[in-house]
């Protein structure tokens, strides 16, 4: 029976990505280039759009180090542990290329990545495409030939062909006490309706079945730009999450949302996932991160007071086959038993599908560095341990009660076997569980949506046969 392998099940929790772009062929003389990408969603579309640059001027991708003139590595740093995988990450590509051009979130670190390797090519931050450009540009002069070099339609991707994820925004406004993240890169800026709609619209007659919008505030988009009208298809669509969402959902493919905070605004996108003919997927990812009021407040979290609980059984009237997915921290500064204690009880009440948890990590530069209490590590990891248990336990039994029902899946891969891994609408690929088709999957292909009866489930998979 296959299952998922380990580092991709959501009770390890560590967010990874780390991709080469698919190889071009290429032609005689035509500089090559490769590429790392570390971390988050987020910072794979950057990885793309910096890719799809290239490819426009007239570079190939390489799949390896020793088809690249030089190698590009985004890296991610969020935590200090994502800080040590980067540094890792360029010193095998110095090792392996020698020729390598740093950017992404620790990007903004120069002197840091510097110490530790003196002998890269260049340093850029996150989101800054015309500095790596010019780095490339130095390292690697380009040599186009506009009769021979195309482009594909939905530029350089480094995901799989069906699906893809869409950037709505850059920044955050929020002043989380454990997260540099708006120091890094800034505060909120969305970008304009009719140019997300665009490109989701191309990626969409590309070929792509599902579209995963990202950001890092999903549901304050439009705020900076007081919601804005934009011109679309004949009409007006305002930058707002809700009439983003609907027109989305209207192009044709899957619409997933991640990144979602709960405000009292978000209750109005439920009755589109309520609505199968809407195209936006029943499924919130939100990062409630705890339960305490207390903790809440101490991590400065937005909508600290909420009644979560009371929100998530309103969503889950409108709409009952709703999914959602969160991320929590345990060992927070001054986290106490009885504050930790009531994560549980809360994690009990609100029968969340699919979780993940971080034991807490100090990060350099973040306010909550400087508060008392903290947790030893051997009680941030007691308490991760029985937080995953319980979430694991009621991972289980909301998939066996899944057994005998006829689901919507996605196609992601086909073995050499002829066993199918396919995603129903409650998986978000890489971080969520899978359903998998062991026989008679024959005459499907990767990307296909068809129906599939559960006759199976794990912790976190299911298994099924295909409808005929």
């Amino acid at each position: 029976m296959t299952q998922n392998p380990p580092e991709v099940r959501p009770d390890l929790a560590r967010a990874r990505v780390t991709q080469t772009a698919r190889p071009d062929s290429a032609r005689p003389g035509q500089p090559t280039i490769g590429m790392v990408s570390l971390g988050c969603p987020k910072a794979l579309v950057d990885s793309e759009r910096i890719l799809t640059r290239l490819r426009a001027e007239g570079y190939a991708i390489s799949a390896d180090y020793a088809g690249a003139v030089a190698v590009i590595v985004n890296t991610c740093g969020f935590l200090d542990s994502a800080k040590a995988e980067s540094l890792d990450a360029i010193g095998e590509a110095l090792q392996e290329n020698g020729r390598v051009i740093v950017t992404g979130c620790l990007g903004a670190e120069p002197d840091y990545i510097r110490e530790h390797h003196p002998r890269i090519l260049a340093v850029t931050g996150p989101q800054q495409y015309e500095q790596v450009l010019d780095a490339v540009h130095l390292a690697v002069p380009p040599s186009p030939d506009p009769f021979i070099d195309l482009l594909p339609a939905r530029g350089v991707s480094l995901t799989p062909r069906h699906y893809s994820y869409v950037k709505i925004s850059e920044g955050c406004n929020h002043k989380c006490k454990f997260c540099i993240i708006p120091d890094m890169r800034g505060k909120l800026a969305s970008r304009p309706a009719h140019a997300v709609l665009r490109e989701a619209e191309k990626l969409v007659d590309a070929g792509v079945r599902e579209l995963l919008v990202i950001s890092q505030d999903t549901s304050a988009y439009g705020l900076d730009r007081r919601y804005d009208l934009n011109p679309w298809k004949g009409g007006e669509v305002r930058s707002h999450i809700t009439d983003l969402a609907r027109e989305l959902g209207q192009l044709g493919a899957w619409v997933r949302l991640h990144y979602v905070y709960p405000y009292p605004h978000v209750r109005d996108l439920i009755p589109l996932m309520a609505d199968p003919a809407s195209g936006v997927l029943p499924y919130l990812d939100i990062p409630f991160q705890h339960s305490h009021p207390d903790v809440l407040r101490r991590m400065a979290r937005p909508a600290a007071g909420s009644k979560t609980l009371e929100e998530i059984a309103a969503w889950r009237d409108i709409c009952p086959d709703i999914t959602l997915r969160s991320t929590f921290i345990v060992g927070y500064p001054g986290e106490t038993e009885a504050e930790f204690q009531h994560l549980l009880d809360w994690l009990d009440a609100a029968q969340l599908d699919r979780v993940g948890c971080f034991q807490y990590e100090n990060v350099a530069g973040a306010r909550s560095n400087a508060l008392p209490d903290h947790v030893a590590a051997e009680v941030k990891q007691d308490r991760w341990d029985r937080f995953m248990a319980k979430a694991q336990a009621i991972s289980a039994a909301k998939l066996e009660a899944k057994v005998g029902r006829v689901l919507e899946v996605i196609v992601d891969d086909i073995d050499a076997d002829g066993v199918a891994t396919c995603r129903t609408w409650a998986d978000a690929p890489e971080i969520d569980g899978n359903l998998f088709i062991d026989e008679g999957a024959e005459g499907l292909s990767v990307g296909d949506v068809v129906q599939v009866e559960v006759e199976e489930a794990g912790e976190y998979d299911l298994w099924g046969r295909l409808q005929s």
